[in-house]
């Protein structure tokens, strides 16, 4: 069999569907509700194609010992225009709510929100990354404490900072497939909020926007690429588009699925990566659809698709560690085509199942935390305003 045919992928996505069925059977999942429930339906296939990706690269990093992109543009794009895409949800549903609440945002929350929805899976996944590096190095410090200190620190600021080996472990960045590349990026975006609300007519406090002009300087002086910052645009501009009744009726109409289907088709097929002004045009075009209501047949409204909506970022940052696992401890060395893709889909259960866990022990609780965590800080921070006023020499 061909390591880059399109059956594995098929084969792989029938079982996740079927998976997630039988887990929404037993536990509900989210309602259609929402005001972008087509975009809740979206997540779950782009994390999940995420684990494509790198089950792929996984095959010829074993034959080959070289991490690279597959020689395949379906396969290449998995990773690439899902990472794109997810961009596209930030930029979209972050400046929708500017333009939606306008002066009336609450940036303390939202932020709050932002810490509790990123950091606590985050940490649990690097808590993982540290244990799977001991048993790499056999339980045995190969570098000073202040180092391994050091390079856990760099680790825990979402790789900002970067992503080095820890304790000597070498390549410690494919334990976890190197997923975490994005998120700095999401973060710079969130801190971004701030600057770019005063194009929706939003003034932030003063505060909130020193915070984002520093921010910023620092993203600067990080050096992004800049290809990467477009899909935000396009979430931008979705996030107009679908403020205007005709491209809504338009989206949520019989033609838009086609169309969608066939930007994203000539995307995933036609290009070896989704790093273009085109490519982007056609994921642009697809997300904007799918943000206006289109739903792509009725897919993204399906039952299994809102319950792979709701693991997207426990499946996008889990499923690294559940392919080194697989592939350096359980099924070591090289395989066959067919024994490979046995392999990845036999484990698409294990990966949901444990996504699900980690869903509702660490992402939902924190979620949860929200409004109570942002009553707290604003308490606090009233308390120690009335206090300064107190020994002021004014008062």
């Amino acid at each position: 069999m061909n390591p880059v045919s399109w059956l594995p992928p098929l084969l792989a996505l029938f079982a996740a569907i079927a998976t997630a069925y039988a887990l929404s059977l037993r536990f509900e999942p989210p309602s259609t509700d929402g005001r972008y429930a087509s975009i809740d339906g979206l997540r779950g296939y782009l994390a999940f194609f995420v684990f494509l990706h790198h089950a792929c690269v996984w095959y010829f990093y074993l034959q080959a010992g070289v991490w690279q992109e597959p020689p395949s543009n379906l396969y290449a794009n998995f990773g690439q225009a899902s990472v794109a895409m997810f961009f596209m949800i930030t930029g979209f549903l972050f400046f929708s709510k500017i333009l939606r609440q306008g002066n009336r945002i609450d940036w303390l929350q939202l932020f709050v929100s932002r810490i509790l929805r990123l950091t606590p899976l985050y940490l649990f996944m690097l808590c993982v990354l540290v244990v799977i590096v001991l048993v790499l190095t056999r339980f045995t410090m190969n570098e000073s404490a202040h180092v391994i200190a050091g390079e856990l620190a760099r680790w825990a600021s979402f790789t900002i900072l970067g992503d080095p080996d820890i304790n000597g472990a070498g390549s410690t960045w494919t334990v976890v497939a190197g997923v975490t590349w994005s998120l700095p990026y999401e973060w710079f975006f969130y801190l971004s909020l701030p600057l770019l609300a005063l194009g929706a007519r939003t003034v932030a406090p003063w505060p909130w926007l020193i915070a984002s002009m520093l921010a910023m300087l620092a993203f600067w002086i990080w050096r992004p690429e800049a290809i990467h910052l477009m899909p935000f645009a396009w979430g931008l501009l979705a996030a107009l588009l679908v403020r205007t009744p005709a491209f809504v009726r338009f989206s949520e109409g019989r033609f838009s699925s086609p169309v969608a289907l066939a930007a994203l088709a000539g995307e995933f097929l036609l290009f070896d990566s989704s790093h273009g002004i085109v490519q982007h045009a056609l994921l642009g075009i697809a997300f904007a659809l799918i943000a206006g209501g289109c739903t792509l047949f009725g897919m993204l409204h399906s039952r299994s698709s809102r319950f792979l909506g709701e693991l997207a970022y426990s499946i996008y940052l889990l499923h690294g560690i559940a392919l080194f696992v697989l592939f350096r401890f359980l099924l070591v060395g090289p395989h066959s085509p067919e024994g490979h893709w046995l392999a990845v889909i036999a484990a698409v259960p294990v990966l949901l199942g444990t996504s699900y866990l980690t869903f509702r022990l660490i992402e939902r609780p924190a979620m949860n935390r929200c409004g109570a965590l942002t009553a707290s800080i604003r308490r606090r921070l009233g308390t120690d305003r009335a206090a300064r006023q107190a020994i002021s020499p004014r008062s």
